[in-house]
């Protein structure tokens, strides 16, 4: 907001408001009795009392006398209603000039200084109303209390850590603070299965430091799905999918629905997606959700249909198919078709090479069941 105050540039002359009345002009005058008597210099007296110059008085003078006498006539006249004028005011009704004198170069130089003072002014009160905002940095008091309310890292963690990845998406951040936000995610993404809570607390600093960047929200959301805050995870994975207009994890979003209790939304998440191009692990995680919140609903066959398909081949390995094979058994239990979940199951430990599902116990348990 700038203020503006400059004053105008009137001026006038204090001439102008009325000539100046002096009567003692250096005009040469004849001698005495030079062709006028008194009685004709002097005239008659006129009604208001005031006597004035009349033709035969200007009769008897020269060309230049006579113009004198008038001009010194009309001065009376001036003089006398400017008077008359004046009466009609009291005291303190003074008429004012009509403008302010030209003002002095040093009155000029003391405005502006204090002009470029207010504007000063003016700045520090908007910086201090946007820095109650949150655009300034943060002063002493606020940063010594943020750093006593993050969580301690571990020893171990070196920035250096983090995914190539993830340490470009940083880059828009100041160096020092990339670095701090970086250590706290490659500690949240180092105990996320062994301390989902330190993990989530890690994340969520990394959070208060640099909410813009989707990479920090991603992280968040899936911390915070991994140790089942559904509707934390849900509002981190739905200003992700906002911010990079992606459906990178759309499959963990219909999820959290379905922990939430509401397969519908998770089937309707589904099929908004059908036609669309999504990475085919994504497309397969998706199809698992989808099988699970048609459980959900009682409709255990068509969830046991909805899983079958080329990928579902106990020769291929990819990096999705344990995960496949082993929904794909459990649907299978659910349907009440035991021996053909065993089968599966272990059809699953031989493709989990990371050990990521435990296919192997459930296939023992069916098996001794």
């Amino acid at each position: 907001m700038d203020a503006t105050g400059a004053a105008g540039d009137d001026s006038t002359s204090e001439g102008r408001a009325a000539d100046t009345l002096d009567g003692s002009a250096d005009t040469d005058r004849p001698d005495d009795g030079a062709g006028i008597t008194d009685e004709d210099a002097a005239g008659s007296p006129g009604e208001g009392g005031a006597n004035l110059p009349d033709e035969d008085a200007a009769d008897g003078l020269g060309e230049d006398e006579t113009v004198e006498l008038v001009a010194r006539a009309d001065d009376v006249e001036i003089a006398a209603d400017a008077a008359d004028i004046a009466d009609g005011f009291g005291e303190d009704e003074t008429i004012e000039p009509v403008a302010a004198p030209v003002a002095r170069e040093d009155d000029v130089e003391i405005a502006d200084a204090e002009f470029r003072d207010a504007r000063r002014e003016e700045r520090r009160s908007f910086d201090d109303r946007r820095g109650k905002r949150g655009g300034r940095d943060l002063d002493d008091a606020a940063l010594a209390r943020e750093l006593l309310e993050a969580p301690e890292l571990p020893e171990d963690i070196e920035y250096s850590d983090l995914d190539p990845d993830v340490r470009r998406e940083l880059r828009s951040l100041p160096k020092s603070l990339a670095e701090t936000v970086g250590k706290h995610l490659v500690a949240a993404g180092n105990l996320i299965d062994t301390d989902p809570e330190a993990a989530l607390a890690h994340a969520k600093y990394a959070k208060t430091r640099a909410s813009r960047i989707p990479i920090v929200r991603e992280a968040l959301g899936l911390v915070s799905y991994h140790a089942g805050r559904w509707q934390e995870a849900l509002a981190e994975l739905r200003a992700v999918r906002r911010m990079t207009h992606t459906d990178q994890h759309i499959a963990v979003i219909a999820d959290a629905e379905r922990a939430l209790g509401r397969p519908e939304r998770a089937l309707d998440l589904a099929k908004e997606m059908q036609g669309r191009k999504l990475p085919r692990d994504v497309e397969i995680e998706l199809k698992i959700v989808a099988a699970g919140a048609r459980r959900d609903l009682g409709q255990v066959d068509a969830a046991v249909v909805s899983l079958q398909g080329d990928d579902l081949d106990p020769r291929k390995r990819d990096p999705w198919s344990a995960r496949l094979f082993y929904a794909y058994a459990d649907n299978l239990v659910a349907a009440d078709r035991t021996e053909e979940a065993l089968r599966w199951f272990l059809h699953a430990a031989e493709a989990d090479t990371e050990d990521e599902t435990d296919a192997a116990e459930r296939a023992a348990e069916l098996a001794n069941g």
